[in-house]
């Protein structure tokens, strides 16, 4: 019986630490963990060994992978559910998952998969081949009679499935219109998971706050605004999970989340400033860690309307940025600079010979003359207050804001929550904003692209790019890349893709993250991905 001993700790755990200027957050954690431990015994604050407390940056907005698109709700779903394939360990490189193994035919045309026999969704009903198609058809068919349970803004991920075909109960076929690389990549990401039809069908539009997969965790509850509840899958298919219970809690503020890890009331909190990071890395009671993957932090720049409608207004702000700067002061070396749409972590496929802008005010108040704005202009900056892969976007938006005065722009940033902000940026920068910032974790180097920079991706058709960038260029060069199943012919693609955008400027390339989470030292079998996904499974407590 689960009782409220289980997850609860004290009252006070809730309570949030007001933000304060960076020369003093050192300060923070120390005095919020001083508070919290006197506030509490121990016996309040301690939860039992077998269950893990992770803090995060926000609330989930769903828990249906196929309607999830945000890292902070992938860390939950990752634990719930599967897909047919996934990353291996320490890679972005596919391995069977929910099948056994697949065949792809000679014309790349042609994927068949062998699923694994007596699985079962956590609502005890059968995972089979019409399960599977079951998923696939909800999300891509508007026919299908569960398709009203989206929207599905990632289901152009399997855009290229022509036809789904079950052999038997453990055999399916995806019959593609053309060959497409990335298939295998897209299916070990959340939007490939697979959830129960039944569960669906019974809970209808509520099935984002009831999901069941095939996991190693199942779902037990969401309390909202204070925490999901997870519990191990006792007929989980593959070698269980070694803690009994998850608890996801969102506390937004990253003071909170350090506090309350040093008051013993979370084991694990993802996203910390540098300052607490640099900090907590010195103690020998948390431990450090940390995963380069494929991350890029950007800020989109509005090219329908105002000043970034001008290719030089644009290559201006970049130049005028100090990147550098950037990433060694205020990030504190927890990221690299960088250059364009591809992160280096896809190093088959990234440019050498694509160079961050280098740090050039005079360059950019001479392309800012030659635009006409010699004499400055005011844009206004959308910034999180924190969220999903977000680095220090408030004291990111600050020092940008001083870069651009010194060469006459004038900045006013507006900070909103994590969920809203993504709202706003998502309907598209005409009329919220000029520039935003952004941060993406991608599993393939054609998911930005393709999401966000292709001229059929605008907010009203279903895509991501919120600063309406066009080229034709690149249109083709995405389209071309997604059809080469020969990866050094898709590299010379992303290479010039790279070089063609690098120059167009629709975005400012800041930086690629190296992401951190920190843990109680007692914490055993916790690893990051270079996916970026929190992966539980074979995390658990050594004994005190």
């Amino acid at each position: 019986m689960r009782t409220r001993t289980d997850i609860d700790s004290c009252p006070f755990m809730s309570r949030r630490i007001p933000r304060k200027p960076a020369v003093v957050a050192w300060l923070i954690p120390l005095i919020g963990a001083v508070f919290l431990v006197l506030a509490c015994s121990p016996q309040e604050r301690r939860h039992p060994d077998d269950v893990l407390i992770v803090g995060q940056t926000a609330e989930p907005k769903s828990l249906d992978p196929h309607v999830a698109t945000s890292l902070n709700d992938f860390r939950i779903l990752v634990n719930i559910y599967e897909g047919l394939v996934r990353f291996r360990e320490g890679t972005l490189e596919p391995e069977p998952a929910l099948a056994s193994r697949w065949e792809i035919s000679n014309d790349g045309r042609h994927y068949t998969f062998h699923l694994r026999e007596n699985v079962f969704f956590h609502d005890g009903t059968s995972f089979d081949a019409a399960a599977v198609k079951f998923n696939f058809e909800r999300m891509r068919d508007q026919d299908h009679p569960f398709h009203h349970t989206g929207p599905f803004p990632l289901a152009f991920f399997f855009d290229k499935i022509e036809a789904i075909e079950v052999s038997d109960r453990h055999t399916i076929s995806f019959h593609l219109a053309e060959p497409f690389a990335p298939l295998l990549s897209n299916l070990a990401y959340p939007t490939g998971f697979i959830v129960s039809p039944a569960a669906v069908r019974r809970h209808d539009l509520d099935y984002g706050r009831q999901p069941a997969g095939t996991g190693p965790f199942r779902f037990v509850r969401w309390e909202p605004r204070r925490r999901v509840v997870l519990e191990r899958n006792p007929d989980y298919w593959g070698k269980p999970a070694l803690s009994r219970m998850l608890v996801f809690r969102p506390l937004t503020d990253a003071m909170t989340r350090v506090a309350e890890l040093m008051a013993g009331d979370v084991d694990i909190v993802t996203e910390l400033s540098p300052d607490n990071v640099a900090l907590l890395r010195e103690r020998d009671d948390f431990d450090v860690h940390e995963q380069t993957g494929p991350h890029l932090w950007f800020v989109i720049l509005n090219t329908r309307e105002g000043p970034f409608r001008d290719r030089r207004v644009r290559q201006a702000v970049n130049y005028a940025i100090d990147k550098r700067a950037l990433v060694d002061h205020v990030l504190q070396a927890t990221a690299t600079v960088a250059a364009g749409p591809i992160p280096d972590a896809f190093g088959w496929a990234s440019s050498q010979d694509v160079t961050p802008y280098p740090h050039d005010p005079a360059r950019a108040r001479s392309l800012l003359r030659q635009a006409g704005y010699g004499s400055g202009m005011t844009v206004r900056l959308l910034a999180p207050t924190s969220g999903s892969g977000m680095l220090a976007p408030i004291q990111m938006a600050t020092a940008i804001q001083g870069n651009l005065a010194e060469v006459g722009i004038q900045v006013q940033i507006e900070t909103y929550e994590w969920n809203s902000f993504l709202a706003r940026v998502n309907r598209g920068l005409a009329g919220p904003g000029d520039m935003a910032e952004m941060a993406w974790m991608t599993n393939d180097p054609d998911t930005l692209p393709y999401l966000a920079l292709r001229s059929d991706a605008m907010p009203d058709q279903g895509g991501f790019n919120a600063g309406y960038y066009q080229n034709a260029d690149v249109d083709a060069l995405i389209e071309q890349a997604r059809v080469a199943t020969n990866r050094a012919e898709r590299a010379r693609l992303y290479r010039e893709l790279q070089r063609l955008v690098h120059v167009d400027a629709p975005w400012i390339f800041v930086a690629s993250w190296r992401q951190n989470a920190v843990t109680a030292s007692r914490l055993e079998g916790f690893t990051l991905q270079p996916s970026f996904f929190l992966m539980l499974q074979n995390a658990y407590k050594s004994e005190a």
